[in-house]
């Protein structure tokens, strides 16, 4: 899952970034509404989160404009102004949620699964590859129904490849399901990590293969 951070306190932000790392969240950051823009054009986001009292405008101007533009992403609103007025306004323009500041993380969390189950959004169903059975909402693996555990971003890679079973995947896809566009990728830090959730798989008799498709991408199919 990849996530949109639009806020300018620094100290939140970077707080915000590392809990969402531990549910296995790569999260781009920004403070600004004009790059904000552009990052939705740019990317294709599983939620934003949104602050309203940026260094260059109110936050919720940008939801009409990203409709406008045709995205439809679900956009959490997360702002010290929660009177209720406030929060009328927030959703009234468009926002799929308003979370009140301060908040335990663990909402947070609650409130993204929430809006992503509705059905006009990811609602996606749970993966059947091989032995496994994969839910990209919840990132949690099973093979033959006994929970499977792996680092996250082998977890990542994996449901990438997973929602793409049987089709080319090509390396800068991947890149952009494990790491966040600040983060300096390591020229052979995705095969370290392909190469490691190999290992794994073949260990617990997965039932998957990931074939390298050499100088574009990997391939993952049933054995």
């Amino acid at each position: 899952m990849r996530l949109l951070l639009i806020e300018d306190e620094k100290e939140l932000a970077a707080a915000l970034a590392v809990a969402l790392s531990k549910h296995g969240i790569v999260t781009d950051q920004t403070a600004r509404l004009a790059d904000a823009f552009e990052l939705t054009l740019q990317n294709d986001y599983d939620a934003i989160l949104l602050d309203r009292r940026l260094p260059d405008g109110e936050g919720l101007t940008l939801i009409p404009m990203l409709r406008r533009s045709g995205r439809d992403t679900p956009i959490i609103v997360m702002t010290a102004r929660n009177e209720p007025l406030e929060r009328v306004k927030g959703l009234d323009i468009g926002a799929d949620d308003y979370l009140g500041k301060p908040f335990l993380v663990e909402e947070l969390m609650a409130r993204v699964r929430a809006v992503l189950r509705r059905p006009t959004n990811l609602a996606e169903p749970v993966l059947t590859v091989g032995r496994m059975s994969i839910d990209p909402l919840n990132l949690s693996v099973a093979i033959d129904a006994a929970p499977f555990d792996l680092p996250r971003r082998e977890l990542l890679v994996l449901v990438a490849l997973a929602k793409r079973k049987d089709k080319t995947v090509l390396r800068s896809t991947l890149e952009a399901a494990v790491y966040n566009y600040e983060e300096e990728i390591q020229s052979n830090a995705l095969d370290a990590h392909i190469s490691r959730l190999r290992k794994r798989l073949l260990d617990a008799g997965a039932g998957i293969a990931i074939h390298n498709i050499r100088g574009v991408g990997y391939l993952l199919k049933d054995e």
